[in-house]
């Protein structure tokens, strides 16, 4: 396949009540691995890719870099790459846009793309955040490209008391119709783990719902009853592989 059509593959990969099952990676080895277990697509997570190079997340990681761990993947895996671009590494719309051109240029097919304000305070407003998504979307259309932007919404991660999320459902609402009409074409809701709002959620969006694995979140099959589009799991794995690695290290260097 050539990279747009992999791109639509990617896209038609998401559908309600059958998700798409993505065991994030963060580097060519992780991304080998996962394909050969059977993955039918690969999404890198900004979480590991960063602590993978010794950074933190937010943007830390130079742009370069990550762009290289791209191409890195996208040059041995045939499967589709999304890359978690967190907010594009701009502000504006144009500089978003010219930076996820990158990654299209090293084969990646999706992004997710974050709504809050990286290295600031708060998300961006709902209009300035679909503006960001319109120059995205223009500047994939513009390359022929079927180019899945998975719109992030950090409303639910942002807030530690889950006895406010109910609170926080009717903006996310919003916020995901915002980003369908500006060119999105899934809404990533990481954070949410209470079955009764992801359901409705999901039954409001008009994008294929992402919902991110972390400790109290339904199994899969029951997030697919809920009517998700998209299960990923963050800085999981990496985190697993790392606390393998240690505890093997350890047992070795203790006999020592």
């Amino acid at each position: 396949m050539n990279q747009n059509e992999k791109a639509k593959a990617f896209g038609t990969l998401h559908r309600k009540g059958d998700p798409v099952v993505l065991y994030n990676i963060w580097d060519a080895g992780s991304a080998k691995a996962v394909a050969d277990a059977g993955a039918k697509a690969l999404a890198t997570g900004s979480w590991s890719v960063a602590a993978a190079h010794g950074y933190g997340d937010g943007e830390k990681l130079p742009m370069s870099v990550l762009v290289e761990t791209a191409k890195s993947i996208t040059s041995v895996i045939d499967l589709p790459l999304s890359v978690d671009f967190e907010g594009a590494y701009s502000a504006e719309p144009e500089g978003a846009a010219a930076n996820v051109a990158k990654l299209v240029e090293v084969g990646a097919v999706g992004i997710n793309f974050e709504d809050q304000v990286v290295a600031g305070s708060g998300l961006y407003p709902i209009d300035r955040q679909a503006a960001r998504i319109r120059a995205i979307r223009a500047m994939a259309e513009a390359k022929g490209i079927a180019f899945f932007i998975n719109a992030r919404t950090d409303l639910f991660l942002a807030e530690s008391d889950l006895a406010k999320h109910a609170g926080l459902v009717d903006e996310a609402i919003e916020r995901g119709r915002a980003y369908a009409a500006a060119g999105g074409s899934g809404f990533f809701v990481p954070g949410l783990i209470d079955p009764a709002l992801i359901e409705k959620i999901c039954a409001a969006s008009p994008l294929p719902v992402n919902v991110m694995m972390r400790t109290g979140v339904p199994d899969v099959k029951t997030l697919a009853g809920l009517g998700v589009g998209r299960i990923s799991y963050g800085p999981g794995p990496y985190r697993s592989m790392m606390d393998k690695l240690k505890q093997e290290a350890a047992a070795i260097y203790s006999q020592l």
